[in-house]
């Protein structure tokens, strides 16, 4: 028995997994003199223990990350702990660096949430239940064979997708990847110079998020096969080697300095890896003590993103998802006839109690109306755009009723909206009569910036109000919701006020600010349109510790959904 152990300790240590053929004889001759030594004795239990520990350390070396890299038959390769590269990277900028983006740059190994993503925002409910379905068994898998339940999750989020549609790679996922990013990785990557990002998922998925957000040079990842435009949910088989490192490095000198970073526990047996004289290995014990890459130091600010969940969505918090849905649609009913038939003072309370939550200021704080000789102007309140029932809690919190002005509100919006609603035709001269006609008859809110921005950023305000009155109101909205984004700018709007509903709680906290002083307005101040717009911007931002940024509408709709936005 105990030959026959030695036997396979030395199948797994062959020349291919880093023994010699002259250690492979010598080991032989040993085995044969010792059991000629023990024949005819009693088999020793010592000796079938340390056979068998011998046996189980070679299998572990040999599903290790450096067994897995030996099919690239590269005898230079040197394998390091990634500790080394952490605190020795003084000449990483002249480097050029080749890391695995789920193994070494992500904290997390599990690829089910972006799946998970790309199949809700793509496929809706019945894709995702699939999905949630499937995972026991694509857990299991993964383990024997990760390339099988990767297909499997590939599968099942592409397959009918149209390729000219598929824009989450762009407005969602990127978001979801930067708040998943190592810190102490990132660092590193970011001293390099060429930056080569190794990833097992479809290209389409990670592209954006590396290029444009990391700095990222090249992507290598897999590509999805296509017929008459819509993806199979198949992949292509790998490039080869040479191809991808001609395209790679075709501008590199020869023997120019590559190093690699992957993880122990994540296959990356890509044939990349062999140009590169280094790699070094991350532990999972390593990237569990990681921090989380602060917003401040992303490369690229995250303004813009899209995509309805506003949660991870791991196993768990996917299958409460699921669940509240039904849950959800009922709470939503009574939430549409509270604000719909209720009196506002009553509707507040009622409000609250049932999971939509808010802050505002004593009634004290809040501005009177204008009286111009007999007749009262009403008072423009101008606040920045975090969801479409923003008027709905400016209505609230300075308890009166108010007109709200919308750019591109859609129908049933409009329909089951419990306040007035006009809609700017954008012509500016005409628009600017209109608000002061509305003026004259009640107070008006209106949010500048045309279109919602969900991060603490504000976007350009278009200088349109400043020119229809004196009378202005800043008021700074910052809205929080915990299962489900009430806006979209791919999606379907119509759904916009259903999502905002069903959420289980939501909060917003509403501040008005003081009163526009008469010598920053246009009338008597004498300041321009963009003085006054540039002001109001940076009072709301102030107050809510929000970002002033010169983006507008058509860039965000541009960047998340290829249009301009108009609707």
């Amino acid at each position: 028995m105990s030959f026959l152990l030695f036997s396979l300790v030395l199948k797994f240590s062959s020349p291919h997994h880093f023994l010699t053929n002259e250690a492979s004889i010598k080991c032989s001759s040993m085995l044969q003199n010792k059991n000629q030594n023990m024949a005819g004795k009693p088999f020793n239990m010592k000796t079938l223990s340390f056979m068998s520990k011998t046996f189980l350390g070679k299998i572990e070396n040999h599903l290790n990350i450096p067994g897995r890299l030996g099919n690239v038959h590269a005898p230079h390769l040197k394998f390091q702990k990634y500790s080394y590269l952490a605190h020795g990277s003084e000449e990483l900028q002249n480097q050029t660096l080749l890391f695995h983006v789920e193994g070494a740059l992500l904290k997390s190994s599990s690829l089910f949430s972006y799946f998970m993503l790309v199949a809700f925002e793509a496929g809706w409910l019945l894709r995702a239940l699939i999905l949630l379905l499937l995972y026991p068994l694509v857990s299991f898998l993964c383990l024997v064979c990760e390339e099988v339940g990767l297909k499997i999750m590939v599968f099942v989020c592409f397959v009918g997708i149209k390729k000219d549609r598929f824009v989450i790679g762009r407005s969602v996922l990127p978001k979801f990847f930067l708040e998943d990013v190592g810190y102490e990785c990132f660092d590193v990557v970011m001293r390099c110079g060429k930056k080569v990002g190794v990833t097992n998922l479809p290209e389409v998925m990670v592209n954006c998020f590396l290029r444009d957000y990391m700095g990222v040079e090249a992507v290598v990842g897999r590509e999805l096969k296509v017929f008459c435009g819509y993806y199979l949910g198949l992949m292509e088989e790998k490039k080869s080697a040479k191809v991808v490192l001609k395209e790679i490095f075709e501008e590199e000198k020869e023997g120019a300095h590559v190093i690699g970073i992957g993880c122990f526990n994540v296959s990356f047996d890509h044939q990349l890896f062999s140009h590169c004289k280094e790699i070094y290995l991350v532990s999972e014990a390593e990237k569990k003590n990681w921090q989380i890459l602060p917003r401040e130091k992303y490369p690229k600010p995250l303004v813009f993103h899209d995509g309805r969940l506003a949660f991870r969505p791991t196993p768990v918090a996917t299958l409460v998802m699921l669940m509240w849905v039904p849950f959800g649609l009922l709470v939503a009913i009574l939430r549409v006839l509270a604000t719909s038939l209720l009196p506002l003072h009553i509707c507040v309370p009622v409000l609250s109690c049932i999971g939509m939550r808010g802050s505002a200021p004593s009634p004290n704080s809040l501005p009177t109306p204008i009286i111009y000789g007999e007749k009262s102007k009403g008072i423009l309140y101008v606040c920045n755009h975090r969801t479409l029932i923003d008027p709905l809690y400016v209505s609230a919190a300075v308890r009166k009723p108010v007109t709200a002005v919308t750019y591109s509100l859609s129908k049933i919006s409009e329909l089951v909206s419990p306040i007035k609603t006009i809609r700017l035709a954008r012509k500016r001269e005409e628009d600017a009569k209109m608000i002061e006609k509305r003026l004259s008859q009640g107070n008006l809110v209106i949010c500048p910036e045309g279109t919602t921005c969900r991060e603490p950023y504000l976007l350009r305000f278009s200088p349109l109000f400043a020119e229809t009155t004196d009378d202005i109101v800043p008021v700074a909205i910052d809205f929080q919701s915990s299962m489900f984004y009430g806006t979209t700018a791919s999606g379907l709007k119509c759904l916009d006020p259903l999502f905002i509903v069903m959420n289980p709680t939501t909060n917003c906290d509403v501040k008005i600010l003081e009163k526009l002083p008469k010598d920053f307005t246009c009338g008597v101040g004498g300041k321009s349109k963009f003085e006054v717009a540039n002001y109001v911007q940076a009072k709301i931002a102030e107050a809510l510790g929000f970002e002033c940024t010169n983006l507008t509408r058509k860039d965000k709709y541009l960047m998340l959904a290829g249009n301009e936005g108009k609707a």
